[in-house]
């Protein structure tokens, strides 16, 4: 008796496991917008790691994230990694005012009908979204503050390192 309930609960466990872990990732919902130099497509990034960032003029901690992104872009855009920032400002004017006085020497894309952030079911500003080479989302964060900074890092590098 005792060894069919073994049996039973290792059967549960099983079962417990193989539905609980997904049996595929997650793929990053594919958009096009404009940008400064174009159209943006995240699908064009395959094989790449792609940070995406949505960010607005108004968005207090998104002025923080911009030192942050522009030091990550500089120091692993050589390896294969992209960042691009999706902004929602309604008028672009406001981001390019924000942009004069915090540049970016990463991808701008710009989504004034507000349809992307639906697709990332995207709560606060800023948030960012980690993307592996195969276009799937391996991290989301939320918020930006200086001091988590070195955590994302680690996952950027991780992200690159996988092949």
């Amino acid at each position: 008796m005792l060894n069919q309930f073994n049996k039973f609960v290792s059967i549960i466990a099983l079962l417990i496991i193989t539905f609980s872990t997904p049996s595929f990732a997650q793929k990053a919902p594919d958009f096009i917008l404009n940008g400064d130099k174009g159209k943006i497509k995240l699908s064009a990034y395959k094989n790449k790691v792609v940070y995406i960032d949505f960010w607005a003029s108004w968005c207090k901690p998104c002025r923080k994230s911009f030192t942050f992104m522009n030091e990550m872009q500089d120091r692993y855009g050589k390896k294969g990694f992209k960042i691009i920032a999706i902004n929602l400002d309604t008028e672009r004017a406001a981001a390019t005012s924000f942009l004069k006085k915090h540049p970016a020497n990463f991808t701008i894309a710009y989504d004034e009908k507000g349809k992307t952030p639906g697709l990332y079911k995207l709560k606060v500003m800023p948030t960012s979204y980690l993307i592996d080479r195969r276009g799937n989302l391996i991290n989301i964060h939320k918020g930006f503050k200086e001091g988590q900074t070195d955590k994302l890092e680690k996952k950027i590098i991780q992200a690159l390192n996988k092949k």
